[in-house]
């Protein structure tokens, strides 16, 4: 797995969420339950991960839906 994005911004989370299943895409969230740790300030970053074979199918999905900046490295 590949980390697709990370960002502290939770209704972002929630919405490549639900573009990468509309799009048939499995990933994981990591870090969501880091909040009790850092006392529920948001100040962690959840990360996007997304199986190697899918890598691109995602960034194209975000790319189509005007989230291309978000995408991590995604000058690579």
């Amino acid at each position: 797995m590949k980390e697709l994005l990370r960002t502290n911004d939770m209704v972002l989370v929630s919405f490549v969420r639900a573009l990468l299943d509309d799009a048939d895409i499995p990933y994981v969230v990591l870090d969501s339950h880091m909040s009790v740790v850092e006392g529920s300030l948001g100040v962690l970053p959840r990360r996007i991960l997304v199986g190697e074979g899918r890598m691109a199918a995602a960034r194209r999905v975000l790319t189509e839906n005007g989230l291309a900046h978000e995408i991590r490295d995604a000058g690579r």
